[in-house]
């Protein structure tokens, strides 16, 4: 019996090409949006409504979900957006958003699926995070904050659920071809001070996250093959240059930072 897997926020980027990744590889996906009316007519997997900023729309979501299915085998959290901008300027109303839905919204709806888990002894939990959530760079402060947090959160987590035969494992991808970017939010008041950050920022991140941004296909294939491994890994990065971030970031972060700095400069 094909195993059948929940994807949060399906409807766009990472998570379509995942679902229709999944799909044609023969798994059943349910898919989840804040508006899966929009999509659902042109989609090839069942959608199902989800907001993960509504606390109701999070604890009716269960029942509404096993109404369609009668067992879910792995859970995949992709939802969440970007807050960009330089970190003072982001007025902590933006960045108290970004927590309450990369953060807290993904657990919330962990919480809701674990008992179902727990009780059938078996389940999977895969989380899309980022390398942002591994090694940080300007512009991104509340985004990696919620990344670093996610990281932190499921590296416990995966200890809990041992006994349980539930599994639990991150994607960290680098930057791909998403349209994040476009989705992002941003302070609108802008400090004069950052000014020549800003414009080497922008220039740095058009060369490097949008101009050199990977097929997004590559994380679509990260996550079957983690999908199909019985115990996979916690991280699971993918992307050009991870490994060496993560190593530097470890093992030699003085040299990571001037690197950065370099290439900012550079701009």
């Amino acid at each position: 019996m094909n195993k059948t897997i929940l994807i949060t926020g399906a409807s766009s980027g990472f998570g379509l090409l995942i679902a229709n990744k999944l799909h044609k590889s023969g798994y059943r996906v349910i898919g989840t949006s804040r508006n899966p009316e929009k999509q659902a007519s042109g989609l090839p997997f069942k959608m199902i409504a989800l907001d993960l900023d509504s606390e109701e729309s999070i604890s009716t979501f269960p029942e509404r979900l096993f109404k369609e299915i009668g067992q879910l085998d792995i859970l995949i959290n992709n939802a969440g957006f970007l807050v960009s901008g330089i970190a003072e300027e982001t007025p902590i109303e933006l960045g108290r958003r970004q927590l309450e839905t990369n953060f807290w919204g993904t657990i919330k709806l962990t919480n809701a699926i674990l008992p179902y888990f727990r009780k059938q002894k078996s389940g999977k939990i895969i989380t899309v995070g980022s390398i942002i959530g591994i090694v940080s760079f300007p512009n991104n402060a509340y985004y990696a904050a919620s990344k670093h947090a996610l990281e932190g959160y499921f590296k416990s987590l995966r200890y809990e659920l041992d006994e349980f035969n539930i599994s639990v494992a991150m994607i960290e991808p680098t930057a791909f071809k998403t349209g994040i970017l476009d989705n992002s939010s941003s302070a609108s008041a802008k400090i004069a001070d950052y000014n020549v950050l800003r414009n080497k920022i922008a220039k740095f991140t058009n060369d490097y996250l949008v101009n050199q941004a990977g097929d997004p296909a590559v994380v679509a294939e990260k996550v079957l093959k983690v999908v199909q491994t019985k115990t996979p890994k916690f991280r699971n990065v993918v992307g050009k240059g991870t490994s060496t971030l993560v190593n530097l970031q470890h093992f030699a972060y003085g040299i990571l930072e001037k690197n950065v700095l370099k290439q900012l400069n550079k701009s």
